[in-house]
């Protein structure tokens, strides 16, 4: 990149920024590189592992997950050195930086590190559209809500999945795309004939959102436990309708917004706002929307007559 163009971006990303001029295709572009090489040190240790630890809110955490991070984090200095990066194993750099990086290096560890190959890469791009958040000491901590999106609007969203060889890449205004192909969700309008995913039934079950789980639950054709961010995936190119998460991280949910518009469908809260902060989030093809927001919500809203 040449010195004049970077020194535009820079300034561009001093306090709020103009999305409108940014590459966002580039970054896309960048992004499922970047995705792609995280990958093959994940799958150097898939099946290999030399440990697990085990984090204090009792998450497994490898060697992988470090690595990945790393390599990320090494290429993002690189390319981007004034963006800012939110990860989950080293947390937050340049706070301040209007535009700021997502990376979950290994989506779904507990299958990483079961010889299970639905995880995933994960990284996200999202734009400050407020003031400018300021750097404070100790672990990343979450702003105000303030326009739905912590003040930061989700652009570009990836998901490398390196054992299954598949990749969902999008960015705002340029469609999903699936291994190259164009991603749609399915045009599924009835809640009846809708195929549900969760990361995990048991935990849903345990928890204060079990109420509303068990009404959708109730409702559809099929559930299955095709989690984290394959079941998302899943929804975003027609092969599912729905995917609950009880718990997520905005570098969980920072890809997926993007992702999911882009094929057609919503990523809210289970709330129904479409943020990153929510701390929980649910996927669906967009014509049944409102209605899981409602069962979930204990209010039923009706559904659109099916398509003759």
């Amino acid at each position: 990149m040449r010195d004049e163009e970077k020194r535009r971006q820079a300034a561009a990303l001093q306090n709020v920024i103009n999305t409108d001029s940014l590459p966002l295709q580039e970054y896309a572009e960048f992004a499922a590189e970047a995705a792609r090489r995280a990958g093959e040190i994940a799958l150097r240790y898939y099946q290999k592992l030399p440990g697990v630890e085990y984090k204090a809110d009792h998450s497994p955490v490898t060697v992988a997950d470090r690595e990945s991070e790393q390599l990320l984090r090494r290429l993002l200095e690189e390319r981007y050195p004034e963006h800012g990066i939110l990860g989950e194993e080293y947390g937050l750099t340049r706070g301040e930086a209007a535009l700021r990086w997502y990376l979950d290096p290994i989506d779904g560890t507990f299958s990483f590190v079961r010889g299970v190959p639905l995880f995933g890469v994960m990284l996200g791009v999202a734009a400050k559209e407020h003031a400018p958040e300021k750097q404070v000491p100790g672990p990343p901590r979450r702003a105000r809500d303030e326009n739905g999106v912590n003040g930061f609007n989700p652009l570009v969203g990836v998901v490398h999945l390196p054992v299954l060889g598949e990749t969902a890449v999008a960015w705002r205004g340029g469609g999903c795309w699936w291994n190259g192909t164009r991603a749609h969700v399915s045009a599924t309008a009835k809640l009846e004939e809708a195929v549900l995913l969760s990361s995990d039934p048991i935990d849903l079950a345990r928890s204060p959102k079990q109420r509303g789980y068990e009404r959708l639950r109730a409702r559809v054709k099929v559930q299955r436990g095709w989690g984290d961010c394959y079941g998302h995936v899943l929804v975003a190119t027609g092969r599912a309708e729905i995917m609950l998460d009880a718990a997520l991280h905005e570098w969980d949910a920072a890809p997926l917004v993007p992702i999911l518009e882009e094929a057609g469908g919503r990523f809210t809260d289970w709330r129904g706002r479409r943020t990153i902060s929510g701390g929980d989030g649910f996927a669906t093809n967009g014509e049944l929307f409102e209605v899981v927001r409602g069962v979930l919500g204990g209010k039923p809203k009706p559904e659109k007559a099916g398509k003759a």
